[in-house]
């Protein structure tokens, strides 16, 4: 277990208090971490801290501020903002209950491993977790972490709890916005059967073990492969590729049946809304920058 806690504080329910700590469940990924070279001298790239008509400033002499008009700010010390007292931000009252899965999955944020501080606040923590178990109930709260006041939702996971961060109803984008140009027209019979049937044959358990950030490992398998050559340069030759082209019934049953039967075709695009009897199916061409990209042949980048 980590040695410091993201958050120490209590879980209330009614008048009963129970001390916890809560520790971050995720963390930061494999990634590559760029830094910006001055070319021609081979030194990175610094900024400073500056102040115009001034200069750079010592950070002792900076403070927050918050604009209320065009270059006039409310200046902030720290242990003013620190002094903003919320209640939630040493304890969490659990003041509704809700079914499990009742909350979209878009809502949920980061979530944290919840632990009871000691010894003398298990019994207490071990009835929470149960009774939430028991009624498939996710306690909801809430909670001042860092700078701010989150929503968060509390429920069982094996031997402890877990809880997650919600986004605020104004934090999320309203899917009909984005949905409202899908028209309401049904699939075809036969093309449904065959994408319930493929999805049937490639249906299993999760395992997050099976997954990994490709796009990592082609970063370094190219950071090595430069530090290996002996020119700075480096030659990149780019695979070539077929146009992306969407598909019309035809073009997507054929693909749909050679993926069934083990095929490595990939469908990647969608039918048209309606089919027109009289029309003699044919495959569209992409437009705009996909139908340049396209038909572009493959290349060799060279760094001048």
């Amino acid at each position: 277990m980590p040695a410091r806690p993201y958050w120490q504080g209590q879980i209330r329910l009614a008048l009963v208090s129970i001390p916890v700590e809560i520790f971050s469940a995720t963390k930061s990924g494999a990634t590559i971490a760029f830094h910006q070279i001055h070319e021609p001298s081979g030194k990175r790239i610094h900024y400073e801290k500056v102040v115009d008509g001034i200069g750079p400033v010592d950070p002792e002499e900076i403070v927050k501020g918050y604009e209320v008009e065009k270059g006039e700010y409310v200046l902030l010390e720290e242990e003013e903002i620190e002094g903003v007292a919320l209640e939630s931000r040493k304890t969490l009252e659990l003041n509704r209950f809700v079914d499990v899965g009742e909350i979209d999955a878009i809502f949920y944020d980061k979530a944290y491993y919840v632990v009871p501080s000691d010894t003398l606040a298990e019994e207490a923590f071990v009835v929470l977790r149960e009774a939430l178990r028991k009624t498939r109930k996710i306690g909801l709260g809430q909670l001042a972490l860092r700078g701010r006041e989150y929503v968060v939702s509390l429920k069982p996971c094996g031997r402890g709890m877990v809880l997650e961060t919600l986004k605020y109803s104004d934090e999320v984008n309203q899917s009909s916005s984005y949905f409202r140009g899908i028209g309401d027209s049904k699939p075809d019979a036969d093309l449904l059967d065959l994408a319930t049937s493929l999805i049937e044959k490639k249906a299993g358990a999760f395992d997050a073990d099976d997954y990994h950030d490709r796009y990592v490992d082609a970063l370094r398998a190219l950071i090595a492969k430069k530090q290996k050559s002996k020119s700075s340069k480096l030659v990149i030759e780019d695979e070539e590729s077929t146009p992306a082209e969407s598909m019309n019934v035809v073009d997507l049953m054929k693909a749909l049946k050679k993926s069934l039967d083990g095929g490595g075709g990939r469908a990647t695009s969608k039918a048209p809304a309606a089919k027109k009897p009289a029309a003699k199916a044919k495959t569209t061409k992409p437009s705009g920058a996909k139908a340049a990209a396209g038909a572009a042949p493959a290349r060799t980048r060279k760094r001048a």
